[in-house]
């Protein structure tokens, strides 16, 4: 075989002229060739020098599809692919299969009439056989797709273009996603022969820009990368300090279990490694000396060794939330990300498990409301011994009896401001909201209106109000701090719990949310509708004043309050009797 000059990989053997190269070192153990050789069909010198450099374009590009799929082999197989890539990887292959035609029809189709037709230096076919063809092979295609049909030539198309410049995504042969992503390429080939065809009409019938042939492979960034991401976009949106740190602390906590690895490597099994942790994890496991100063594996391993008690199941699912967030995420913001590895992992809580709080009772109830913190106390610090120091002005005082009186949530009570008490047609309420940076709403109902019960009257909140207007605060119980993390109801919780257990009250099942289910009960017993009693407590009112009008709609809810009583409940002593 002649080298010939011009092109370092153009030969001649006799009149024929030929494509020679070399295979790669990197590469030349494992290529199934010792050179890429192959005729150009011309003996024309301009000709070949014109088909060589096509040839040795078309080599070189082989040459870099054999080097992916060895680094693809070397990497860890993922499970499944996602909806977003499955539906990407369609749009590419139908983009392919246009741009194909285009060059067929740029190359210009057999026609017997052309003089100089035999000097091309390949065979074409003329435009009635490609037409022809094109359809004969979708009615085929579509007949397989109308009857779910798994073709085999494209499941062969699916593991092909897995290994595409941009994607290279190394599926487990045996996931369920190649079937899925075959479907999808043989709807895609569906829609370009429809194209096509339209083409064939002569219709203007563009091909999708290279946009569409945009990446979606492996991204290589490492899930802590990711997490970082994630955290500072939430931060930023609807996160609270609180929040934040906790979401952040158990996705380091499943880094540890899982690994930090390009987030495409996730599977289910590293899912459930998370939760069989968290199975044997106790509760604030870090203060358990014997096995606080151990990883969180270790810890679980230890903790089940020495009989620890567990987390609750409803505690496990929370963390899991926590983690689940994050790759709910994740899949939508990276095409190569997997689906999310703890979604069906939560437990299926039974009924008799669930951690509800029980409401006060009336005895509970008459306890918490005769103690020193109501009837006088030595001092603000000193709130537990009796004394001559009323609180009326402070939210200590008035937070619990608010919250017996409207059931509402003990963050909506604190974040109220002074302008949020309004009047309207004679019928003072609270307006619940969240116009302010520091307010937040559980969900959209929570925002609503509660008319004022006559007994907080009684007890003197108008004095308060005005106490606060004149003192020109903002907010209706200044005294009451926000938390560090970002929640006005965290350092009061705490506190209204060690006021529990100094009235001697407290035990598992209540709180300060039980005074939300002692309102419900108080409603029932006042045979105050469940659609009203909703609406007080923020379960339907958002819609309801709306089918009634926002005026109407107070008044009814007036009506409804006025008939609100607890029965046995003594509370005359709490009257304001000052001038």
């Amino acid at each position: 075989m002649e080298k010939m000059t011009g092109h370092p990989r153009l030969y001649r053997r006799g009149a024929t002229y030929y494509h020679r190269a070399a295979i790669p070192v990197d590469i030349k153990s494992t290529y199934p060739k010792t050179e890429e050789t192959f005729s150009l069909k011309t003996s024309n010198y301009q000709q070949a020098l014109k088909l060589v450099r096509i040839a040795a374009a078309e080599t070189d590009s082989k040459f870099e599809k054999h080097r992916r799929q060895i680094a693809l082999q070397t990497r860890p197989y993922i499970d499944e692919l996602s909806d977003n890539q499955i539906k990407r990887l369609g749009e590419m292959y139908f983009a392919s299969r246009l741009d194909e035609d285009e060059e067929t029809r740029l190359e210009g189709f057999y026609d017997p009439d052309d003089v100089n037709a035999e000097l091309h230096p390949t065979p074409r076919p003329t435009f009635d056989e490609y037409s022809e063809l094109g359809e004969a092979m979708t009615e085929d295609n579509k007949h397989n797709y109308a009857r779910g049909k798994a073709d085999p030539f494209f499941i062969g198309e699916a593991e092909d273009i897995l290994s595409w410049d941009g994607v290279d995504i190394h599926l487990s042969p045996t996931s369920s996603s190649l079937k899925k992503l075959a479907r999808e390429l043989q709807a895609a080939s569906i829609r370009a022969a429809k194209s096509i065809k339209a083409r064939n009409e002569g219709e203007v019938v563009e091909t999708p820009s290279s946009a569409a042939m945009a990446p979606i492979g492996s991204t290589t960034i490492k899930l802590s990368a990711a997490i970082e991401q994630w955290a500072d976009e939430k931060a930023r949106t609807t996160w609270v300090p609180k929040t934040e740190k906790e979401h952040r602390i158990w996705m380091i906590h499943f880094v540890d279990i899982a690994g930090d690895h390009p987030i495409n490597e996730y599977t289910k099994a590293h899912g459930r490694a998370f939760k069989n942790v968290l199975l044997n994890l106790p509760p604030n496991w870090t203060k358990h000396t014997a096995i606080a100063s151990l990883p969180i594996e270790q810890a679980a391993a230890k903790a089940k060794e020495l009989s620890i008690k567990p987390m609750s199941e409803k505690n496990v699912n929370k963390l899991i939330g926590f983690v689940g967030s994050f790759w709910n995420w994740a899949e939508d913001n990276y095409d190569d990300a997997p689906l999310n590895p703890l979604k069906g992992l939560k437990i299926k809580l039974r009924a008799d498990v669930r951690e509800e709080r029980d409401p006060f009772t009336t005895e509970e109830l008459n306890t918490i409301f005769r103690a020193p913190l109501f009837t006088g106390c030595k001092s603000e610090r000193e709130w537990k011994s009796s004394g001559a120091l009323t609180m009326r002005e402070s939210g200590r005082f008035w937070v619990p009896l608010i919250a017996l009186f409207t059931g509402a949530r003990l963050g909506e009570i604190i974040q109220l401001y002074v302008e949020d008490v309004r009047e309207e047609n004679g019928i003072l309420h609270f307006d619940i909201n969240k116009h302010g940076d520091d307010k937040r709403l559980k969900n959209a109902n929570s925002k609503r209106i509660i008319p004022v019960h006559a007994e907080l009257i009684n007890f003197g909140l108008l004095r308060h109000i005005e106490t606060q207007k004149k003192a020109k605060s903002q907010r209706l119980f200044p005294d009451l701090p926000m938390g560090y993390d970002g929640y006005y109801s965290s350092p009061f919780s705490k506190f209204f719990n060690n006021f529990l257990i100094a009235c001697g009250v407290r035990h598992p099942k209540n709180a300060f949310h039980s005074f939300r289910h002692s309102f419900e009960d108080a409603c029932r017993d006042s045979d105050i509708s469940k659609e009203i009693m909703d609406a007080l407590q923020g379960h339907g009112e958002h819609g309801m004043s709306k089918r009634y009008g926002k005026g109407y709609f107070l008044v009814k809810l007036n009506e409804a309050m006025a008939k609100l009583h607890y029965r046995s409940l003594d509370l005359s002593h709490l009257k304001d009797t000052r001038d």
